[in-house]
Formats: C-alpha cells, sequence, structure tokens
C-alpha cells in the first residue's frame, strides 16, 4: 500500500484528500471519504458559521476517522467559518481562493492542521513560514476557482521549493494521475471530479450525468477577463453567456461577480445544467460510473501501486 508521511501527520490510511467542492462536499461525502481511509473535506463555501457547526458535528456522529473543513477565502462569512472551525477544533483546515495567514495563528492554536490551496510558489512559501502543515499544489486542469500553472508544472517547483509535505491537485483522476503527482514530487493527492461520482455524494443526478457525459474538450474557463473569480466548467448555455458578456466592452469586474451569483447551486441543487454552472475538471473526460467512495479511493491506488512497481517503495515509510 502507498503511505507517505501525509498519512502519520494526519492519521489517514491513504494520501487522498476530497476536495472541498461547494454545494457539493456535504457531510454525507466527507464522512464516506474518510471511512474509506482518506481526507474527508467539508465545504464552508459561502453559508454562515451555523451551517459549517452542524455539518462538523454531522461528521463527527458518521465518522471517528479524521476530517477536514475548507474555507473559501473570498466568502463573506470567511471570517465566521474560520473562527467555527478553531471553537470545534477540526483535525484539519484546507482553504482556497485567497491568503489565509490572518486566520492561521487561531486555527494553529486550536491545534489544528493548516493545508492551503496554493497556485503558486511564493504562496507557498508564505504559507509555510506561516505554519502550514503541508501545501495542495493545484494546477489549473481542476473544476472551480483555479490559477494559471499547470498541474505538472507546478508541483515540482512547490516541491522544490518547501520543505513541508505537498499534495498534488487538478487533473488527478485515477491510478496514472496518483503515481504521476508522487513522481513529480507530491506525497498525496486531491480529487474532486473524480468525487462527484462517488454514491454518497449528494449533488444533483443532472450534475453526476454531466460529468459523466463529459470528453476531454468539454470544460472551458470563464472569468479570466478581470481575474480574481476565475472558474473552469463544464460548457453549456451558462458559459456561453458568461463569456460574451465578459467580454462585452461595458463588461466590469462587479457585473461579472453578480452573473454568477448563484449558479453553481442552480445546477448542483437545483439540477440546471444548462442554466447553471457544472464546475468539473478536465479529467471528467475519464470518468464513466458512479462508484462508493470507499470504492474509488481502493481502485485509485491499486492503480498507482500496480504501475509504480518497486518505486513506490521511496514512498513507504
Amino acid at each position: 500500500m502507498i503511505k507517505s508521511k501525509i498519512c502519520e501527520m494526519l492519521g489517514i490510511e491513504y494520501p487522498i484528500f476530497q476536495g472541498g467542492m461547494a454545494w457539493v462536499a456535504d457531510a454525507n461525502l466527507a464522512a464516506a471519504v474518510s471511512e474509506g481511509g482518506g481526507l474527508g473535506i467539508i465545504a464552508a463555501m459561502n453559508a454562515g458559521g451555523d451551517y459549517l457547526r452542524e455539518q462538523i458535528r454531522l461528521v463527527r456522529e458518521k465518522t471517528k476517522r479524521p476530517f477536514g473543513v475548507n474555507i473559501m477565502l473570498m466568502s463573506p462569512h470567511a471570517d465566521a467559518a474560520a473562527a467555527v472551525a478553531a471553537e470545534e477544533r477540526v483535525p484539519v483546515v484546507t482553504t482556497g481562493a485567497g491568503n489565509p495567514t490572518r486566520y492561521m495563528k487561531m486555527w494553529l492554536d486550536a491545534g489544528i492542521k493548516v493545508i492551503p490551496v496554493i497556485a503558486s510558489v511564493s504562496m507557498a512559501k508564505m504559507v509555510a513560514r506561516a505554519g502550514a502543515a503541508a501545501v495542495i499544489a493545484e494546477g489549473q486542469e481542476a473544476g472551480g476557482h483555479i490559477g494559471e500553472l499547470t498541474t505538472m508544472a507546478l508541483v515540482p517547483q512547490v516541491a522544490s521549493a518547501v520543505t513541508v509535505p505537498v499534495i498534488a491537485a487538478g487533473g488527478i483522476g485515477d491510478g496514472r494521475g496518483f503515481a504521476a503527482a508522487l513522481i513529480l514530487g507530491a506525497c498525496g493527492i486531491q480529487m474532486g471530479t473524480r468525487f462527484l461520482l462517488a454514491k454518497e455524494c449528494g449533488v444533483h443526478q443532472n450534475y453526476k450525468d454531466a460529468v459523466i457525459r463529459a470528453t476531454d474538450i468539454s470544460t472551458v474557463v470563464t472569468g479570466r477577463r478581470f481575474g480574481g473569480n476565475t472558474c473552469r466548467c463544464i460548457k453549456n448555455a451558462f458559459t456561453r453567456e458568461f463569456i460574451r458578456t465578459e467580454y462585452a466592452p461595458d463588461a466590469t469586474p462587479e457585473s461579472i461577480a453578480e452573473l454568477g451569483a448563484g449558479s453553481l447551486r442552480l445546477a448542483a441543487i437545483e439540477g440546471d445544467v444548462k442554466r447553471g454552472s457544472v464546475m468539473a475538471g478536465q479529467i471528467a473526460g475519464l470518468l464513466t460510473r458512479e462508484q462508493s467512495a470507499a470504492e474509488i479511493i481502493r481502485e485509485i491506488t491499486a492503480e498507482a501501486e500496480e504501475l509504480l512497481g518497486g518505486v513506490a517503495a521511496k514512498w513507504v515509510e
């Protein structure tokens, strides 16, 4: 079995994280992933502190294994979510869409392992200096909010620049991606799109079907013109209208931000995969069926072990 220092650090069986996907990563999915031996993660998303506290307590009813909470730093409720995570003393906090350093002392004082999602070497160095236990180096192949660098380019540069463990994310959906991440210098992976198809994932079936139907060229990036809210989604009527409006002469950052408000919920919860934002990574074209979270974890690990063969011994502690 592939083991790494992140397993020992967090008390997990497999070095596999589930992405903190808004409107997707709830207590049910997080508990299933943690029970399967990975690190399940609850998304705080744009909800208030009460919602997050409820989800944390629910996941603790469903599993005694370690889990995490993802704080989206651009959320208007980030302060409340950060405080709840500290009060509840969750095992792990991951962060995205911003700089987490203003919250890190509070989390570290609460005994929390802080593992930020980063998209550049400079951010990796910054959070490592601030006390991050590890970093998640996420390439632009990922679904949802993304940076500029690809996973292939980002992971080895981050691994060479920091001494904390590196988790690779973005475009990883099978054992080949897992094995490649290890060879690039990561000691684990994070997957979002693959876990969209977990049987325990409560996202609308229309959303899952859109991922299953996707091909290698089915995603597009919106929000590039003004930055700050750049997202990868499956192409549909929403993305076509978004891009048309984004590049109109009278477009402003404020008008574009308003255009996307509520679009993910429309797809993920209500199942409107034409007018909603179906966030998914470029690896979606490889995914063809639903499985349990535990099956996903076991399958991808077995594939990676077979590919790595004796080379895997390098990562065995």
